[in-house]
């Protein structure tokens, strides 16, 4: 389990989207993703610098999939139909100070108890410690969302005051009615963690397949690396 860390000073709020959608020239600096390094202890990551933001999730959510969509590369993360693929944290280089980051599956890969421990604690060092952290992407199957890892991924996130984005992945597998409620419901229920969550908590629809929110979510990444967009 993560802890949640002390009270951190207040950062700034996650921006506000333009109302243009992003240019090609957005989508060109996402495709220069390239991996950089997997590293299995966090004194292993690149230097604690720049801008990151990383991406967490259910085992078998779509997270690897939504990586290599909003980077518009097919081989980028590795994907898998076998649950908790990624075991390290992965970090994909964008150029010398922006960074992604694919964080292990939390839930029920099939791997040993001390196993999954292993990657929740490289979890919960690089979420507590890791400065250069802007924002986290909390990917979840539209299907099943909000389970107990993800509440608590949220809990974290309000306590550390980081933007996070709830990103409803395989929004292409319900219809426009049963995604609408769903986000709608994602949304109550970031209302009831409590005072303020709204404020860091932004929650949309996603299609690794289908251009479903893939330039709303580009954007956001966009902002929070501080690109000139």
């Amino acid at each position: 389990m993560i802890k949640a860390p002390p009270q951190a000073a207040p950062r700034t709020t996650a921006p506000d989207l333009p109302d243009t959608p992003p240019g090609v020239a957005t989508q060109a600096f996402f495709q220069r993703a390239t991996f950089q390094i997997a590293a299995a202890r966090l004194r292993d990551a690149p230097a604690d610098t720049g801008f990151e933001v990383a991406f967490a999730g259910r085992s078998n959510a779509g997270k690897s999939s939504a990586i290599n969509a909003l980077c518009h590369q097919r081989r980028l993360a590795r994907t898998s139909k076998t649950p908790g693929r990624t075991q390290q944290l992965v970090f994909f280089r964008l150029d010398d100070e922006r960074r992604l980051v694919d964080l292990p599956g939390y839930g029920f890969a099939r791997v040993s108890l001390a196993l999954k421990a292993d990657w929740q604690a490289l979890m919960g060092h690089y979420l507590e410690q890791r400065q250069c952290l802007r924002a986290l992407v909390v990917v979840m199957d539209i299907r099943h969302p909000l389970t107990e890892f993800d509440r608590q991924m949220l809990t974290w996130c309000i306590a550390a005051r980081r933007p996070l984005l709830l990103l409803l992945t395989k929004a292409d597998k319900l219809g426009r009615g049963a995604v609408h409620r769903t986000v709608e419901q994602v949304k109550r229920a970031v209302l009831e963690l409590g005072t303020g969550a709204a404020e860091w908590i932004d929650v949309q629809a996603f299609s690794s397949t289908r251009p479903i929110g893939l330039e709303e979510a580009r954007l956001r990444l966009a902002l929070w690396l501080e690109l000139p967009i």
